[in-house]
């Protein structure tokens, strides 16, 4: 099955990938620069190598033209669409990752610049689909197996909210050793196991390319942390994740498969937003969530597994609420 061709490919390449990446990172002393207001025992990952997500990027990447060749060769350009809108996230966030590391602080790209170029990345993606006939103006609801037409400029604003809030919640979401490789993984499965279904094997060759890529990073990412994917490969996630979700036409599904990015990112909000209305009281004892349960006093690999956990129970009901579609 190139399915899980894909996935042993990439998690080959991306693995040797990372034997050399690492080192390369070192030398060019590309250190992450840790948050002050974190966890006080965060600061000893202060100058672990940063832009790690490049060796699954590469494996991601070298996967779809080595196993996607036969679709790419056909016209049937769906995957390779996916990537390259996930990669323009993912060369954002190195621009980023690169303005931390010259500044040797936590403070990257400006948040006006950072926001047009993920907006015009989301747009011009949702056209590129819309033209090519793989994306319809319409929402597919699962559980109910039914879609709701909507006008496309609707559509279009929908699209662009749903993306760039996707790519930043899981880049929000990447703060624990491990934790948004890991929680992205049943994602992958996800839409690696619904191509097989439905018969859409170029899009089933990226998922599974994600998931074997995402298993080689957490060689060098589990507790303790030998490199940090960076913004480079949180940003990229996010795109390959909506990429996806937008590409199977079912970007509503994002809901159920993304619960723990979605409920990283509101709980960072929550904690803003009560912070100041009550003038300095919290809801969480720190913000965003899985700095909620370390500071409860759960170790990192805790955080880790429940999480997981989560996801995992989110992406199989996901799983039954679409059965009904093909």
């Amino acid at each position: 099955m190139r399915i899980i061709l894909a996935a042993l490919v990439s998690f080959v390449l991306s693995a040797v990938a990372g034997k050399l990446l690492i080192p390369a990172l070192r030398r060019l002393k590309a250190g992450q620069a840790i948050k002050e207001d974190g966890p006080t025992w965060h600061m000893s990952k202060q100058g672990t190598p940063t832009m790690g997500g490049l060796m699954f990027i590469f494996g991601i990447f070298a996967t779809i033209l080595l196993i996607g060749w036969p679709d790419l060769a056909r016209g049937d350009f769906r995957a390779l669409f996916v990537f390259l809108f996930a990669l323009v996230f993912g060369v954002i966030g190195c621009l980023d990752d690169y303005e931390k590391v010259k500044k040797r602080e936590n403070t990257g790209l400006t948040a006006g610049p950072k926001f047009l170029l993920q907006l015009a990345a989301a747009i011009a993606f949702t056209v590129l689909l819309r033209n090519f006939g793989y994306l319809e103006p319409h929402l597919y609801i699962p559980f109910v197996n039914i879609s709701v037409g909507l006008p496309w400029p609707v559509y279009m604003v929908f699209a662009a909210f749903v993306m760039v809030g996707t790519v930043n919640a899981v880049n929000i979401t990447d703060g624990v050793d491990g934790l948004s490789s890991s929680v992205t993984l049943p994602v992958a499965a996800f839409f690696a196991l619904t191509a097989w279904c439905w018969g859409v094997e170029d899009l089933g060759v990226f998922g599974g390319a994600l998931f074997g890529g995402l298993c080689a990073f957490l060689i060098y990412n589990h507790y303790p942390a030998k490199v940090f994917m960076g913004d480079t490969g949180s940003l990229f996630l996010g795109g390959a994740v909506c990429g996806l979700a937008f590409a199977f036409d079912m970007p509503l599904i994002l809901v159920l498969v993304g619960i723990v990015y979605i409920a990283e990112t509101l709980s960072d909000i929550i904690q803003v937003v009560y912070f100041k209305l009550t003038h300095g009281k919290r809801i969480f004892r720190m913000a965003p969530l899985h700095h909620h349960f370390e500071m409860g006093g759960w170790s990192e690999k805790k955080v880790v597994a429940v999480f997981v956990g989560v996801s995992f129970l989110f992406c199989a009901l996901a799983f039954v609420g679409i059965l009904g579609r093909y």
